[in-house]
This record gives C-alpha cells, structure tokens and sequence, in this order.
C-alpha cells in the first residue's frame, strides 16, 4: 500500500513580484466570472504599502494558494456606505493614507477553493491583526462580501440576513468565519461590489479594534442589531441596547 501524500507545509509572507502570476490564477479559482487583479494594480499595492500585501504559499513550490491585499485610509474620509472601489481607488490602493488614518483596511482575502479547511484564511487574519498592532492602529474594518446571501434574496432583505448570521440561524461562507475571527459587524452595505452574483452586491462592514489602543468610546455606538448575544431589554434599558458591546 502506498504511503499517503504529505501535505506541503503552508506560510505566510510579504508579497513580491514573482507572487503576480500566482495571485492572478487564484484570482480565476476564486472568482470565476470577474476580472482578476492586475499587474498594474498589484505593483501599485506594492509601491505605496507593501506590508500590507501578504500571500499565503506552499513551502517548495512557492504555489500561491491565498493572499490578502490592505491599505490604511483615515475613515472620516469616507461615507460607510462607499463601495469597494471608493474604498481602495478602484482597486489601485493610491489612497492610502499612513500619515492621518488609523484604519486598516482590508481591501481582499481569498483562499484557493480547492485548499479550504487547512488554516490558510486563519493565517492571513493573524498576520493582518499582526500588522495592526506592529502599527499601532486603531482597527481593521472591510467590506464582508455576502457570499450566502443570493440563497436567501427572495425572503429576506440583506439586513435581515446579517442579524440571522450574526445570531448564528444562518451560515454564510465569508461572514461565518469572520465573526469566528473575532470581527464585529457595524453596518450593512447595499451596493459595495455592483457586479457580484453571489452577494448580489450586498456587504457587512466588520470591525476589529486593536486592544493596545482602542479605548471604551471605541466599542461605543455599535448597533445592537448586531450584537451577538442581543442584550435583554429591562426597564432601565427598553430598548434592549448597550453603549458599549465588545
């Protein structure tokens, strides 16, 4: 009987520009029916803020099997309610803003479809919030893309599905694990990716803050919709809310 196969070990790193041609055929893996990133775009990201792009490759190989793309914008800059190309200069990053923001903001991640399951996405995550704290900025906020919510579009409104994710009635595949890592959701988005079957263009705004430096007005303010456990509503707090969910 044959041995099994071992699997490559997998690590993360700072994207170069031999990782191109990698990050674009994962691009067509990922998403099948939208254009990949470009040369263009992906040295830009290097020019302007190159420890903010990671991939995730095979030791060996240096097979590119996920990667996750940032810039630091000053969120008083922008309406929440912004698509993605607003948030990253159609895809270009020349907005980045190290001077004045203190957002991290997480412009892609992607996995490999045929390499779920084996902490690649983890990685990634921990490596950004790495990144953030190395910083010493404030928090990273993203646009979800909802890839579940296409499954759901004719029942409900894409808040509704948000709450029931958030409350754990309802699985999405991008969402899901986000909240698993320890993100928060503070807002939905209408028209944040206009072309996106899946989502049918539909995004959560996640946040996670930064505990050496987000202080108590920083958690203030969050929509209670979102909370995860709902806070029961008493007579001193009818409305079920609280200033200040973590």
């Amino acid at each position: 009987m044959n041995a099994p196969a071992r699997l490559a070990k997998l690590f993360v790193r700072n994207t170069t520009p031999q990782d191109f041609a990698g990050i674009e055929a994962l691009c067509r893996e990922v998403y099948a029916q939208s254009v990949p990133w470009t040369e263009v775009q992906l040295s830009s990201h290097l020019a302007v803020f190159p420890e903010g792009q990671l991939v995730a490759v095979e030791s060996g190989s240096e097979r590119v099997v996920g990667m996750a793309a940032s810039l630091i914008i000053l969120w008083d800059d922008y309406d929440a309610k912004m698509d993605w190309e607003a948030f990253t200069d159609r895809g270009m990053f020349r907005n980045h803003d190290p001077a004045h923001g203190r957002t991290l903001y997480g412009a892609e991640v992607m996995v490999n479809p045929q390499m779920q399951r084996r902490g690649i996405g983890k990685k990634l995550y921990q490596a950004r919030r790495e990144l953030c704290i190395r910083l010493g900025l404030l928090r990273i906020r993203a646009g979800a893309r909802l890839r579940g919510y296409h499954r759901y579009a004719q029942r409900m409104s894409a808040e509704e599905y948000v709450i029931r994710v958030v409350q754990k009635k309802l699985s999405d595949p991008t969402l899901s694990f986000q909240l698993r890592e320890d993100f928060e959701v503070i807002g939905v988005v209408d028209d944040y990716l206009h072309h996106d079957p899946e989502s049918q263009g539909h995004a959560a705004i996640i946040e996670w803050l930064n505990p050496n430096v987000a202080t108590a007005a920083d958690y203030a303010g969050r929509d209670p919709r979102f909370a995860r456990s709902p806070v029961v509503p008493s007579p001193d707090n009818p409305l079920g809310g609280d200033a200040k969910i973590a």
